[in-house]
């Protein structure tokens, strides 16, 4: 069968809405179906028949599987048409999350999750270079801004409605409910995201190559050290709060590190286009004054909720911060380079946090958080010509 390619609206000087938030419920879903049995784990180790770290640990395939899939999956898919792309991997959520809403085997709901991490890849490699094709060079931040809004709507809303619908209907039919969504995010995809080829037939830069572009290297960076950064703190947010005599404060302080982060997703998308190196060092920069407040103050609701909403503020605008900059230096190749980056600094922020936990206690998260922001703000603000430059290739003032 022939595909028809649609060419790209550049011209166009508005966003075209639908098949972005298209894009945009497709990161909610590989959010939503990575992270739902967090908050129903005690009934689905119940009825796996398992222990409740076992079924932890459904989390933890996804998230390898994502990261350790994103280059070889997409090296090998170079030449599929796009759309049919997404359309697989949104398909890949449907059934991953229909067979654990009614599989009994630990196994076989082990082995879809890891399958779902498969598809994850795909969305996170694809969205960016979707977004870019669909919007004119100048609002090309703008709509990667509005894609990845996914990520912190499936994290501040999609998660605990998830859980709550747990509670009520029992966590299979939740799962049940996920699928269905996931299926009808394919309808939308097909109905409103145009296709487009995949690459020409020929010889193939390998992924592994971008990594001789300039720029590429910076940002990859600066997205190692974030990421484990965040993560080392904010998997032991609740540990950290009870060692600081804060446990009572845990909800408000996830609810304003949220508030913070979705105000700075705003702001992000707004001045992104224009403003990228700005809006990075200012990242870094947040974080770190954060991170120094909490290493003294943190037993003091004042200071702790200061340095929440900087740390919050620094981080919302992240992802799309790095996306742009990835994509900017090293194109489709630095974007499955960003994905196996960043999800393996997820992993690694919980098993580094977990050793600074044992050799030094809660107190060393914040330090340690200083220790790899200093480098990121270096970096950053270094790579002035390459990585993060002052005007962003293609967008003119």
């Amino acid at each position: 069968m022939t595909t028809t390619a649609v060419p790209a609206p550049r011209a166009a000087e508005k966003l075209p809405i639908s098949p972005l938030l298209a894009l945009t419920t497709a990161a909610f879903m590989a959010i939503l179906t990575e992270a739902l049995p967090a908050g129903v784990l005690p009934e689905m180790a119940a009825d796996l028949r398992v222990s409740e770290a076992a079924a932890g640990q459904t989390l933890t395939v996804y998230a390898i599987a994502t990261g350790l899939s994103a280059i070889p999956v997409m090296a090998a898919t170079a030449r599929w048409p796009r759309r049919r792309l997404l359309l697989a991997a949104a398909s890949m959520f449907a059934i991953a999350n229909l067979v654990t809403a009614v599989s009994d085997s630990y196994a076989l709901t082990m082995v879809l999750r890891t399958l779902a991490g498969v598809a994850a890849a795909v969305v996170w490699a694809e969205l960016v270079a979707y977004a870019r094709r669909l919007a004119p060079p100048h609002l090309q931040g703008r709509a990667i801004a509005m894609t990845m809004a996914g990520v912190p709507l499936a994290l501040s809303l999609g998660i605990p409605l998830g859980t709550f619908l747990g509670d009520l209907l029992g966590w299979r039919l939740t799962f049940g409910l996920v699928a269905a969504v996931s299926a009808a995010l394919m309808v939308w995809i097909r109905a409103s995201v145009p296709e487009f080829p995949g690459s020409r037939a020929g010889r193939r830069e390998p992924i592994l190559a971008a990594l001789r572009l300039p720029g590429v290297v910076p940002v990859l960076f600066t997205v190692a050290a974030y990421v484990l950064a965040h993560n080392v703190l904010y998997t032991y947010i609740a540990t950290f709060l009870h060692a600081n005599g804060m446990d009572a404060l845990r909800e408000e302080v996830l609810l304003v590190f949220g508030i913070a982060s979705a105000v700075s997703i705003v702001l992000t998308g707004a001045l992104v286009d224009r403003r990228l190196r700005l809006l990075t060092i200012a990242s870094a920069g947040l974080f770190l004054v954060a991170a120094a407040v909490l290493t003294a103050l943190a037993d003091e609701p004042v200071p702790l909720f200061l340095a929440v909403v900087l740390w919050g503020l620094g981080w919302g605008g992240v992802p799309t911060l790095l996306q742009t900059a990835v994509n900017d230096a090293g194109g489709d190749r630095g974007q499955a380079l960003l994905v196996t980056t960043w999800n393996s600094s997820m992993a690694a922020g919980g098993a580094a946090g977990g050793v600074m936990l044992a050799l030094m206690g809660p107190g060393s998260f914040p330090w340690g958080v200083l220790v790899l922001m200093v480098p990121v703000a270096a970096v950053v603000i270094g790579a002035k010509a390459h990585g993060f430059p002052a005007e962003r290739p293609g967008v003119g003032d």
